[in-house]
């Protein structure tokens, strides 16, 4: 069984709210006022950061973009629209500009954890460990409380075949979350691939019992070390 079987990476939600914006409603009357905003003054990256949410809200990602770009464009200071490119260039695959995006980020706001967070999930989809490992670390030192970073550090060792620091960085993990379903899943794995099933078998139940819906044929790998 390859780790792939078992562990998954997570990802955080789009940065909707900024530190000075409230969450823009994603109805035609807010809509339409922000275009009048715009109608007045065309560089109005608040109003141009809001239609790009809103946009983002209705599923009009292509949209987004534009908003987001002019937004960006018309301040210096738009790292929120930034993350928020990167999420949607998640959604379309495109990890190259995943990093661009949040690479962006962090260079307007060095202290933004989660940028380093999204950082790392995008290097771990493209198999580049290390990378991963050092901006999931400086996610975690920035911001011990973002438990998708931790889950992904777990991963990272994980592809690393870092057993031990793979589970030494989940059990902090689940200190943290203990209803963390996906990391509870993860850690079980983590203990699969150690030999200690006891251990692996507990966290999946815990998983199960979470509501996670754990992979069938990773069950099966445990059944046999199942005690009556």
């Amino acid at each position: 069984m390859t780790s792939e079987v078992a562990i998954q990476a997570g990802w955080r939600p789009p940065f909707i709210e900024g530190k000075m914006k409230k969450e823009p409603q994603c109805s035609e009357e807010f809509i339409a006022q922000q275009k009048g905003i715009l109608n007045e003054n065309p560089e109005c990256a608040n109003s141009q950061y809001n239609l790009g949410v809103a946009m983002m809200e209705k599923g009009k990602l292509d949209e987004a973009i534009v908003f987001f770009e002019e937004a960006i464009a018309n301040s210096g200071r738009m790292f929120e629209a930034w993350v928020n490119l990167g999420y949607i260039y998640f959604t379309k695959g495109d990890l190259e500009r995943v990093l661009e995006a949040n690479q962006k980020a962090i260079e307007i706001e060095p202290r933004y954890a989660r940028g380093y967070a999204n950082l790392g999930f995008a290097y771990l989809q493209m198999a580049k460990t290390g990378e991963a490992v050092e901006a999931l670390e400086k996610a975690i030192a920035l911001n011990p409380k973002i438990v998708q970073a931790w889950n992904n550090l777990m991963n990272a060792y994980l592809q690393k075949e870092d057993v031990d620091k793979a589970i030494e960085v989940g059990e902090k993990m689940v200190a943290l979350a203990p209803g963390f379903a996906l990391g509870l899943n993860n850690l079980a794995f983590a203990y699969y691939a150690k030999e200690d099933y006891d251990r692996a078998i507990g966290y999946v139940d815990r998983a199960l019992a979470s509501g996670f819906e754990v992979h069938p044929e990773f069950l099966e790998k445990l059944k046999p070390f199942r005690k009556p």
